[in-house]
């Protein structure tokens, strides 16, 4: 069976694979210059994340999300399991969003133009002038009202399926803006394609959106804020909390 899907991603998911990609950054590119990446930022790479999981087989189920308000802005904190959380969740998520995304991801070919062009944010820790442009770039997206942000507050995708400290960039921006978090918690995308895999197999992920945490009566606590979150995703994970 697995010979038999190594030769179905030869001859259909790479060539499809890159063909879909190729439109998508194209079509965001150009309509995100042309009208804004309010729409063209979210619906061409919206369908891209489904395109990319039926073409690897990869079956999403969503649990929760009937508490998120249209019109709200949300600062969205996931686990980061594997490559296919970005699909999952640009595909099953069903609300407008920019990542916060790492810096080095502004040099795939194409691709890091086109998350560019719809305002994604990338964050360059590397001087403390680089943390003022990225959160600078943050609070620009969430003043323009009704947008929210999707955040991997692990910074990097776990080596073994665990969860990972969460740092706190998210929740300072939760607290700035006084926006409610919502936890997200991915199973699944691991065992599809984790961080040292060069190609990816079928599955099951199943995205949990959790209740928002909405900002109580005095402010956030950031470390409290982010403790919180990490509970929620690590108890739905079947982990211990550290």
């Amino acid at each position: 069976m697995l010979i038999l899907y190594r030769i179905y991603q030869c001859l259909v998911l790479v060539p499809l694979g890159l063909i879909a990609t190729i439109i998508t950054a194209l079509l965001t590119i150009i309509g995100s210059t042309l009208f804004g990446g309010r729409w063209w930022g979210y619906w061409p790479p919206h369908i891209w994340g489904r395109v990319m999981c039926y073409l690897t087989l990869v079956r999403v189920t969503v649990k929760g999300g009937e508490d998120l308000r249209k019109n709200q802005s949300y600062v969205f904190v996931a686990n980061h399991q594997g490559a296919y959380d970005i699909f999952s969740i640009y595909g099953w998520l069903g609300h407008n969003f920019k990542w916060m995304m790492k810096a080095s991801l502004e040099k795939i070919p194409l691709v890091g133009k086109a998350c560019r062009c719809a305002g994604h944010i990338f964050v360059n820790n590397k001087t403390a002038a680089d943390v003022k442009r990225t959160m600078d770039d943050a609070k620009r997206q969430l003043a323009k009202g009704n947008m929210s942000v999707v955040i991997f507050p692990e910074g990097t995708r776990s080596s073994d399926g665990r969860l990972q400290p969460f740092k706190k960039g998210a929740f300072l921006l939760a607290k700035e803006f006084e926006l409610p978090v919502v936890p997200i918690t991915i199973q699944g995308s691991y065992d599809i394609m984790p961080k040292d895999a060069k190609i990816p197999r079928w599955g099951h992920i199943t995205l949990t959106i959790h209740k928002p945490i909405e900002m109580p009566e005095g402010g956030y606590n950031v470390r409290t804020l982010s403790q919180q979150s990490y509970d929620v995703i690590a108890s739905t994970l079947g982990e211990v909390s550290e």
